[in-house]
């Protein structure tokens, strides 16, 4: 008997957790933490304690207190007994954070497996960030055209396009039939062809649930739909426009939107700029060269790239202030001064928190500032008012432009008319109801409820 059990990503965008049963064999599909997760105990600082393990999760019920799942260290400070494992792996779509980052707790027996680009991915945010740290597993690493067999099952993960590289779905072959799962995924980016690759695969599997994100699933809203190549038509756009005024162009995206950073990139080579990015990204982009599918440009061997230092404990540039993963791509360095003394020859990554930098740099007032991110859910955005707050400071002028990472509501519905699955279960999006006007036999599914594939 095959049966899906969804313990995250129910009524809310990320925090996929999807259990698949078939007899003894019990395999996840992500185990991410959600954008939402806990919030009305929880907000910016305050956070679940990290010396407690799962004591502060299981409180308020935040992960499920599942037997044979999670490690013995995790456990400590719990009523629940460390048991040994009883689940066969996890299964990682991408190396997003509300779909991977609790994996942190699972029993380091149960293999996780992910995609070679992914554990790269993955390695580089444990190496730069203090609060990515997924925990010593057994990694299984695969590429499109591989199949996993498990008992019973045969996992076969197929490439999609989504904003960060290395995206997979999954058509898990079962007695039963074939459950095919989406992860997330989009058909306007610069590699929808890998998106259509996984549709017409699952489509002819003829399958008898289809388990699809739904991001984006509403029934209005002011969010733009633009592709990646239009976004690079609006950046040299503004790029140009800045060229004749001599002004330094700034921007910001998802640190690990690895097609934006190309966008920009392809931009700033174009308008004859150096892309200036920060030492976290340079580090990233020096690990991802390995996989040379991603084609990707390197810190250290390319010259149209420079990277920005934020000035530490010495005031100055000292080697001795900086990690040691830092200190590689100190001599392709550009310092305020450089941005000051020649505007027109940079196009400068600068997140939200490097906003101060702007007292260093001072920019020239009517500077565009590209921001190249989702627009934000609500009006009561506390960074948006902050940012627009610095922006108003420095005289910049605020853009918008950003290609989704996620499929449309056009889309959605063609994605599940092409796949047309017998049993549709939406995950990752806070209106699963909506589904019912896309399949006839739509099932929004219940935090916890085990659901029978018969």
């Amino acid at each position: 008997m095959v049966s899906l059990t969804f313990h995250g990503g129910v009524n809310e965008i990320g925090g996929n957790k999807i259990l698949l049963e078939d007899g003894d064999t019990r395999i996840w599909f992500d185990f991410g933490k959600s954008f939402t997760m806990g919030e009305d105990y929880y907000t910016s600082w305050l956070q679940p304690r990290r010396s407690n393990g799962l004591k502060d999760y299981f409180e308020f019920s935040l992960l499920p207190r599942l037997p044979g799942l999670y490690a013995e260290d995790k456990l400590t400070h719990t009523e629940l007994k460390h048991e040994e494992p009883s689940y066969d792996g996890v299964f990682i779509s991408h190396a997003h954070a509300d779909h991977v980052t609790h994996i942190q707790f699972i029993d380091p027996e149960i293999p996780i497996y992910t995609g070679a680009g992914t554990k790269l991915f993955m390695e580089a945010m444990e190496k730069t960030s203090s609060y990515a740290n997924y925990g010593n597993h057994d990694y299984r690493n695969f590429r499109t055209g591989d199949k996993i067999r498990l008992d019973s099952l045969e996992i076969e993960p197929i490439h999609v396009d989504h904003s960060i590289p290395a995206a997979y779905g999954y058509i898990i072959h079962t007695p039963e039939g074939c459950v095919v799962y989406t992860g997330d995924l989009r058909a306007h980016g610069p590699r929808h062809e890998m998106t259509q690759e996984f549709l017409e695969a699952a489509e002819y599997k003829e399958p008898i649930a289809m388990i699809t994100e739904g991001t984006r699933m509403a029934r209005r809203g002011k969010r733009r739909h633009l592709s990646e190549s239009q976004v690079l038509n609006g950046v040299v756009k503004i790029c140009q426009e800045a060229d004749t005024n001599g002004k330094t162009v700034f921007y910001t995206h998802s640190p690990r939107d690895m097609d934006r950073l190309r966008t920009f990139s392809i931009s700033a080579e174009g308008c004859h700029r150096k892309l200036v990015v920060n030492t976290r990204t340079a580090y990233l982009l020096n690990r991802l060269v390995e996989d040379q599918r991603l084609n990707l440009p390197d810190p250290l061997r390319d010259d149209t790239i420079k990277v920005y230092y934020k000035k530490k404990k010495s005031g100055t540039y000292s080697e001795k202030d900086y990690y040691k993963w830092e200190r590689d791509f100190l001599e392709a360095i550009v310092t305020p001064e450089d941005l000051k003394n020649s505007p027109k020859e940079y196009i400068v990554n600068l997140s939200f928190y490097d906003l101060a930098e702007l007292i260093d740099i001072r920019p020239d007032a009517g500077s565009p500032f590209i921001y190249s991110m989702s627009e934000p859910f609500g009006e009561d955005d506390l960074e948006e008012k902050v940012m627009h707050n610095w922006l108003t400071h420095f005289s910049l002028r605020y853009h918008q432009l950003h290609a989704s990472g996620h499929l449309s509501r056009k889309e959605l519905a063609e994605a599940i008319e092409t796949v047309n699955p017998s049993k549709l279960f939406p995950v990752h999006t806070e209106n699963p109801e909506m589904f019912g006007e896309l399949h006839k036999n739509s099932t929004p599914p219940v935090l916890g409820k085990q659901y029978t594939l018969t």
